[in-house]
């Protein structure tokens, strides 16, 4: 694709900032922007007093979320200026294939659809908390009455996907918020764009006056120092690498909540009921294929070590090969809007993957290697020892005798696991849980996420929100 210059707009409360404006790289590709010096706005970034959303508490439910799917039907790349400006910028600085954005984007409406937002706010946090204060009896001759109030918060959101976006907007607005977005370097536009348009469509409404969008070099402590302070925000919401989230933590201090959605790795756990038949572990293999090949493999959802129980002997190691082929085919089949080869290799892993191969087949055998992505088959009962490199649909399948060794293999670190079949889930559930693991699926279905409010083992839209109580004490 031809370069082309990207501008990054400031957005304060339903006013664009441009000018002043500085370069900068971005992750991908190379690509460079602009976007206005923070520094001199972080008075007017800051809301200058909590008082100041109480107008939030002049809309119902109703009306945010009318406000909402409003705002998702007007935000297809074929008629959204700001959301195709959005489009082609992260064609050039994400891991996601242009088919897997483009699909992505023009489904982001569907992300809003009133329904939808309804059923999670009323699994994550109860409609009558967001609503009013709701009488809680308790012992003692004790009436509590609760409610969920928004918060002032920062939002550090992730760029590997658009949706992460425009789910912050969403939740912000529901849990009536003001919220700071400060947009990542691999997708600065993305959130630009949602606010522009919550612009042109109501540019006085409440919930657009309290969205601000910035985009700041993480580690700028002359906007950090001064914006993460308990005199402006109460809580930072953080999606990030391990050295981001380590960095923002430095600001938790009284009256500063983190809540962190910080980096996880996900897997998989196979029985040995895949390989009753030919057609069973087909099967199988095309679900494992979406969980490790969907949307690149660039999402912690997705599936990299992949613990099967096919047996370690000489027939359990032929089975997990041809298994291990099966799912090469499989991934290579996925249709381009879900899946594709990399965008960009990812240089210290290809040289592992290479290495492997010019190593024999006795410790490892490896299928493909080069865009479209491989499949190392380990000869052993261990993973590689760069699996936290995996990436770029590359998948680690382990062969085990036993359950167990996958199961120890859990940590805090692992978020999703898709396992196969389903009465193992059932029957791993607890054990999982023990160790560490975040959320069990049906293999196949790791990269959907539905409406439970349930994220990185918290509730992040209950943390979202500051509960208030109210006590009424009645003479016995």
């Amino acid at each position: 694709m031809a370069e082309r210059s990207f501008s990054v707009p400031l957005i304060v409360r339903g006013t664009v900032i441009e000018g002043d404006a500085i370069d900068h790289g971005g992750r991908g590709g190379g690509v460079s922007f602009t976007a206005p010096d923070v520094g001199p706005h972080v008075g007017t970034l800051a809301l200058a007093t909590p008082g100041a959303m109480a107008d939030l508490y002049t809309l119902t439910l109703d009306q945010i979320f009318d406000y909402l799917g409003d705002l998702g039907s007007r935000l297809s790349p074929r008629t959204n200026r700001w959301t195709e400006e959005a489009f082609e910028l992260s064609c050039r600085t994400s891991g996601l294939g242009r088919d897997i954005l483009g699909a992505m984007y023009e489904n982001m409406g569907a992300m809003l659809d009133p329904r939808s937002l309804r059923e999670a706010a009323a699994n994550a946090i109860g409609l009558d908390f967001l609503e009013r204060w709701v009488d809680v009896p308790l012992q003692g001759n004790v009436t509590s009455r609760v409610r969920a109030f928004g918060a002032r918060t920062v939002h550090i959101v992730a760029g590997n996907a658009p949706g992460t976006s425009l789910l912050t907007v969403a939740r912000n607005a529901i849990t009536r918020g003001d919220a700071i977005i400060k947009t990542p370097s691999n997708d600065p536009l993305t959130a630009a764009a949602i606010a522009r348009t919550m612009i042109d469509m109501a540019p006085d409404h409440p919930l657009t006056k309290h969205l601000s969008i910035a985009y700041w070099k993480g580690g700028d402590a002359a906007v950090e120092a001064k914006l993460y302070d308990p005199k402006h925000i109460e809580k930072i919401v953080a999606w990030g690498g391990m050295a981001s989230i380590k960095h923002i933590a430095k600001y938790v201090q009284p009256g500063v909540e983190l809540v962190a959605l910080d980096p996880k790795l996900s897997s998989t756990i196979i029985g040995e009921e895949a390989f009753a038949d030919e057609a069973t572990m087909m099967q199988a293999a095309g679900a494992l294929a979406l969980d490790g090949g969907g949307l690149n493999q660039e999402g912690c959802v997705n599936a990299r070590v992949v613990w099967v129980q096919s047996g370690t002997d000489d027939a359990g190691l032929e089975r997990l090969n041809r298994f291990g082929r099966m799912v090469y085919d499989a991934i290579q089949a996925l249709p381009s809007y879900l899946s594709g080869p990399a965008v960009r290799l990812d240089r210290a892993l290809a040289e592992e993957v290479d290495a492997l191969r010019l190593g024999g087949d006795d410790w490892y055998r490896v299928i493909g290697g080069g865009p479209e992505g491989a499949v190392i088959v380990s000869q052993m009962d261990e993973p590689v020892e760069f699996a936290t490199l995996l990436a770029n649909r590359v998948l680690n399948l382990v062969p085990v005798d036993d359950l167990d060794t996958p199961v120890r293999a859990v940590t805090s670190y692992t978020q999703t696991i898709g396992i196969w079949p389903e009465t193992l889930k059932r029957e791993l559930r607890d054990r999982l849980a023990l160790h560490g693991a975040q959320r069990l699926v049906t293999l196949g279905h790791a990269v959907g996420m539905p409406n439970h409010g349930i994220q990185d083992a918290i509730e992040p839209w209950r943390r979202m929100c500051r509960w208030i109580v109210e006590e009424e004490a009645v003479a016995a």
